[in-house]
C-alpha cells in the first residue's frame, strides 16, 4: 500500500473544482456506526480543504454534530480516493441559494489510494438528475458560486 499523503495533489484539486460523484462518509448518531451518502455538491478550496454543501434537514448535520471525523471517497486518474479528516460547519445556510443548504469545510488529515491491489478503474461513475435540466443547472450554480465565494 501506498504511503498516505497529507494533502489533495493539484490534479484531484482540479477534479474537486467540477461537479463531481463522491461517498461521503460520516459516524451516525444514533447507532455510532458508519453512515454513507452520495453527494456532488463538492469543492476542493485548496489542497487541505474539502467544502461540500448538504441539505439543512439532512441526517448528515446531526452526524457531523456528535463526531466531526468524516471521510470522502471519490474516482480519479483510473483509481479511488479517500480523503479523511474532521469537518466545521462554515455555513448554517448558502446564500443566494433557494432552500436551505449547510456548508462544511473537511480539514484534510490524510489521501489515500482505496483501491484493491492490481485493479484499475475504467468507466467511473455516472449519473443524470432526474429533474427539469434548466432549474438543476441554475440550482448547480447558485450552489458553487455560494460555495466559491465563502469567507
Amino acid at each position: 500500500m501506498k504511503e498516505p499523503l497529507t494533502a489533495l495533489p493539484d490534479g484531484l484539486v482540479q477534479k474537486l473544482r467540477k461537479e463531481t460523484f463522491v461517498l461521503l462518509s460520516t459516524v451516525d448518531q444514533d447507532s455510532g456506526g458508519p453512515a454513507n451518502n452520495a453527494i456532488s455538491w463538492v469543492y476542493a478550496v485548496d489542497p487541505a480543504t474539502i467544502r461540500f454543501a448538504v441539505d439543512a434537514r439532512s441526517r448528515i448535520n446531526g452526524n457531523l454534530d456528535g463526531n466531526p471525523h468524516c471521510s470522502v471517497t471519490f474516482f480519479a486518474d483510473g483509481t479511488v480516493y479517500t480523503a479523511y479528516g474532521k469537518a466545521r460547519r462554515v455555513a448554517e445556510a448558502l446564500e443566494n441559494v433557494p432552500f436551505r443548504l449547510a456548508c462544511y469545510d473537511i480539514a484534510i488529515e490524510s489521501v489515500r489510494d482505496t483501491m484493491f491491489y492490481g485493479s484499475r478503474i475504467t468507466t467511473e461513475p455516472e449519473y443524470e438528475k432526474k429533474y427539469d435540466k434548466r432549474a438543476a443547472d441554475k440550482l448547480d450554480r447558485q450552489v458553487y458560486d455560494a460555495m466559491r465565494n465563502l469567507q
